[in-house]
């Protein structure tokens, strides 16, 4: 086959989503594997060595170019600034969702103590949460957990590779808020299972596991996609 590496970086520009090793395997037929990793890795370290201006970034559970950090002044400067495109209600609701799903709305609104109806429909919207099933109790509310997109969105391999509540809210209070309120994550770190390192280590990556779960399981579907300016996750064609 000719050089696999190039197929591969190929396939990862045309690829809409973050693409998975075994994609490139389904395409790549008649290849081995352990080739088509070794071809993997060279693509990667290539872009590494030659300092370029993006790099393969695996995320989400698969690979996508994204533009390099130290770039991004320059890159928001051609994009020009926009707003913040969630609010500090959605964002403090996102990361509620984030550390315990899976979750119910109204164990959300124990820790927020408001109504959190309108921050969980805008998340579902933007496909940063989903549905992922029913609990089995009285009623029978609905449990949500997050998506792939928000691996992607957030630069992240997997739900593990989340920080601890309590390093969140130490970035969160280093860095400067702009119009908006600061997270309070007090209320989280209060009633997560291990105050100082709650992760979510028993959740496979993008697939929040929910307990008891129904044949009422679905996903949000044909919403527009969410990609907000404040996070640097553009990739470059």
């Amino acid at each position: 086959m000719e050089n696999i590496s190039a197929v591969i970086e190929a396939l990862i520009l045309a690829s809409e989503s973050p693409l998975t090793l075994e994609k490139i395997c389904s395409v790549l037929t008649g290849v081995d594997k352990t080739e088509i990793k070794e071809a993997l890795e060279k693509l990667i370290t290539g872009y590494e060595e030659r300092q370029s201006g993006i790099c393969v970034q695996e995320v989400a559970g698969g690979f996508q170019f994204r533009t390099r950090l130290e770039h991004s002044a320059w890159v928001k400067k051609l994009k020009g600034t926009k707003p913040a495109s969630l609010s500090p209600a959605a964002l403090e609701t996102l990361a509620i969702v984030a550390y315990r799903q899976p979750i119910v709305k109204m164990e959300i609104e124990s820790i927020r103590g408001v109504d959190v109806s309108a921050p969980l429909k805008g998340l579902l919207e933007k496909k940063l949460i989903r549905i992922v099933g029913r609990k089995d109790v009285p009623g029978k509310p609905i449990i949500y957990g997050t998506t792939k997109k928000f691996l992607e969105v957030f630069n992240l391999k997997e739900l593990a590779d989340l920080p601890t509540i309590r390093e969140m809210k130490e970035l969160t209070e280093q860095q400067e808020v702009y119009e908006q309120e600061a997270i309070d994550f007090d209320d989280i770190l209060q009633e997560a299972p291990d105050k100082e390192s709650f992760i979510l280590d028993e959740v496979r990556p993008g697939e929040p596991q929910a307990p008891q779960r129904t044949a009422e399981t679905k996903e949000q579907s044909n919403q527009e996609p969410f990609e907000p300016e404040m996070i640097e996750d553009k990739t470059t064609s």
